[in-house]
């Protein structure tokens, strides 16, 4: 079989021109909710890409014949424009839809999902397209899996669950609604259930108004969190999906809420905050107590990963910053990292390694070494729009003495791309060349290329 070249279709981007005359308290757009003091920052938006019409997707079975191509990587020279020999990282392979955003992705063993901008909800398997199923709101603007029940956060305030058959894998049926239909019914019976929102009319305290922008599971899986645009983070019950708490958490959008470590909630919002919340079992159900700010910046936090074997917090900002936090030292500034040139977008962590996906197109790859100090791996290039959702899974092909993932990136480019990543690779840096880093800053890249683009951001703190 002939080598395959990757390719994904090219999305012109323009950059909106902030000024004076612009006062909406709110940015609306691929990525998130951005506040007033945050706008100036230097965001590319794709403003020209066609959207995908409403009626495209009614009309089509989420099992029939699907839009995406796959793109594998038959050798390394399938993809020697993305391969660098002196790295341990290369990208394995690409699926390439032909209408739609990502924005959502979530793996799970052998299993990648994938939601987009459409109803439909893809399942893909080695590689290649598994299932899939669809919705009633389009825009999945959030994936996670528990055992064999998968939660969406959408667009319309809502979270769905669906659950896998046992019979059939393939088959997905939905179980579920959050809030369910029974206790919107029941809650609206009481005047004390209802809350002003937005200072004019009044909402059920169970339901979000606002989009869904992120959801995290607890550590044992008991709880679901999903943050909103509605400034709320609502606590469920996994077991029977009750809405169990909603807290108001911030003073603008929530727009990352991840489930720590010691029964701690990390929030990250649009009003340049990140704090965090304590959670304590009451009965048959839950109180969360804020605990403290970890974070107070004038640009928005985008997004949010713990490592939870390191007990660090990572937070993104729309300044391309990445900061970071011990267990141990929640009280203090923390560190930080910086290699982006735009906004953070999303983050995730596997083992040693951190990996931020920007607008600027490019995913990078660190490295945590002892237990502050972080090194800089590599840029991970090949897309050609904004990297909106990360996920990874541990590589089934490594070795004990090689760590290896494999990273799925979802991009507005329309592609998910998967890439192979090595933890020797930092280890044979961190041996080679490694600079003093003294709390936890930049580090060295080993990929020349990648060097010298964004050598001006790199510093050593």
């Amino acid at each position: 079989m002939k080598n395959m070249k990757m390719f994904s279709q090219s999305t012109s981007f323009s950059r909106p021109k902030y000024d004076s005359s612009l006062h909406s308290t709110h940015v609306d757009d691929d990525y998130g909710r951005i506040s007033d003091g945050s706008i100036r920052s230097s965001i590319s938006i794709d403003q020209q890409s066609s959207p995908v019409h409403p009626d495209t997707w009614e009309q089509i079975s989420p099992l029939s014949k699907s839009p995406w191509s796959c793109h594998l990587a038959t050798s390394k020279a399938s993809f020697d424009d993305y391969y660098d020999p002196s790295s341990y990282n290369r990208l394995i392979g690409s699926l390439v839809r032909e209408e739609g955003h990502i924005y959502s992705l979530a793996a799970s063993g052998d299993l990648l999902y994938t939601g987009s901008e459409s109803k439909n909800i893809r399942v893909w398997k080695n590689q290649r397209e598994y299932s899939g199923f669809k919705s009633n709101s389009g825009l999945v603007k959030s994936i996670v899996i528990s055992e064999d029940k998968i939660f969406t956060g959408h667009q319309d305030g809502k979270v769905r669950v669906w659950k896998m058959s046992k019979k059939n894998p393939t088959v997905h049926k939905r179980i579920g609604t959050l809030p369910t239909l029974k206790a919107y019914i029941k809650s609206s019976i009481k005047p004390s259930n209802y809350v002003e929102v937005r200072g004019h009319r009044n909402a059920l305290w169970i339901k979000h108004f606002d989009a869904i922008s992120s959801l995290s599971l607890s550590e044992d899986q008991n709880y679901i969190y999903s943050a909103s645009w509605d400034k709320s983070v609502k606590v469920w019950r996994v077991s029977n999906f009750k809405c169990l708490e909603s807290i108001p958490a911030h003073d603008d959008a929530v727009n990352a809420v991840v489930a720590g470590f010691e029964g701690l909630v990390f929030t990250g919002s649009a009003d340049g905050t990140v704090k965090v919340w304590r959670r304590e079992v009451q009965g048959k159900g839950t109180k969360h107590y804020f605990s403290q700010t970890l974070l107070k910046r004038e640009c928005a936090v985008t997004a949010l990963a713990v490592n939870p074997t390191a007990t660090i917090i990572y937070s993104g900002s729309s300044d391309g910053v990445l900061n970071f936090w011990e267990r141990d030292k929640l009280g203090g500034c923390g560190g930080e990292l910086r290699s982006h040139k735009l906004a953070v977008l999303c983050l995730a962590t596997a083992g040693n390694l951190v990996f931020s996906g920007s607008a600027d197109m490019g995913i990078c790859v660190w490295q945590r070494v002892g237990k502050a100090d972080h090194i800089f791996l590599s840029m991970l290039t090949g897309h050609s729009g904004p990297v909106k959702c990360l996920a990874v899974e541990a590589d089934g092909e490594a070795s004990e003495r090689d760590r290896r993932w494999i990273l799925y990136s979802g991009s507005l480019d329309k592609s998910v791309k998967m890439w192979r990543i090595s933890e020797q690779a930092a280890e044979t840096q961190h041996g080679q060349d490694q600079r003093g880093c003294g709390g936890g800053c930049v580090g060295t890249d080993r990929n020349q290329s990648t060097r010298s683009m964004i050598k001006s951001q790199l510093r050593n703190r």
